[in-house]
């Protein structure tokens, strides 16, 4: 009788800490599922930014956006006050094969960096979105990112090597949405590249000496 009371002692002991520590190893396990959600995101974002800043660097001389027509889009997608190279940015982001919906995608900024990377005049370190920069938002109903506003005349860039050339960034929002919602239901995560625009035959590579 006595080994009985005993088994059924240490039965219930058992039950009390499973029902203990089993709550805390899923938590545990749902944190890592999250974390490891989290990081696939911030690293597909990384990967779009760095692939837009590269074809936006690419193509300094690639002119003046298009028009907008019935407010639809015809190729090309931004207006004539934004550079072509922000929309083949944008086309980039879009093309750029990541399991991150671009419908996450809350801000997307191409504009000219200043000597620390970020929008506006030299030592300027806050993120806004001022002169020389245009924005783009996704439009599900078209399924591609759309001039949204801003400007930045493609003719004011300067693409000269000796002086030296500008330099264009890319700025990326995304509203990352946490699976289980245990700890949050979501959270921003943000990333911005800046890349040096190729140099311009010596010719044509001047602000106002190209379009």
């Amino acid at each position: 009788m006595h080994r009985l009371r005993a088994r059924r002692g240490e039965r219930g002991a058992v039950a009390v800490e499973a029902a203990i520590v089993t709550p805390l190893l899923l938590m545990l396990v749902f944190g890592i599922i999250e974390f490891a959600l989290l990081m696939r995101d911030d690293t597909a974002l990384t990967s779009a930014t760095r692939a837009g800043g590269r074809v936006a660097s690419a193509n300094a001389d690639a002119g003046p956006g298009g028009v907008n027509e019935a407010g639809d889009c015809v190729s090309p997608c931004s207006p004539a006050n934004a550079p072509m190279f922000a929309q083949l940015a944008a086309n980039a982001v879009q093309q750029a094969g990541s399991a991150m919906p671009k419908d996450s995608i809350t801000e997307f900024w191409v504009y000219k960096a200043n000597d620390k990377g970020y929008p506006g005049s030299n030592g300027n370190t806050t993120m806004t979105c001022s002169s020389n920069c245009v924005k783009y938002k996704w439009v599900a109903a078209k399924d591609q990112f759309r001039y949204y506003s801003g400007t930045w005349l493609s003719g004011t860039v300067n693409g000269c090597a000796a002086s030296p050339p500008d330099s264009v960034g890319i700025y990326i929002v995304a509203n990352h949405k946490f699976l289980t919602g245990l700890f949050s239901s979501s959270t921003l995560i943000d990333d911005h590249a800046v890349f040096a625009f190729e140099p311009l035959p010596t010719l044509t590579c001047a602000p106002g000496a190209h379009t």
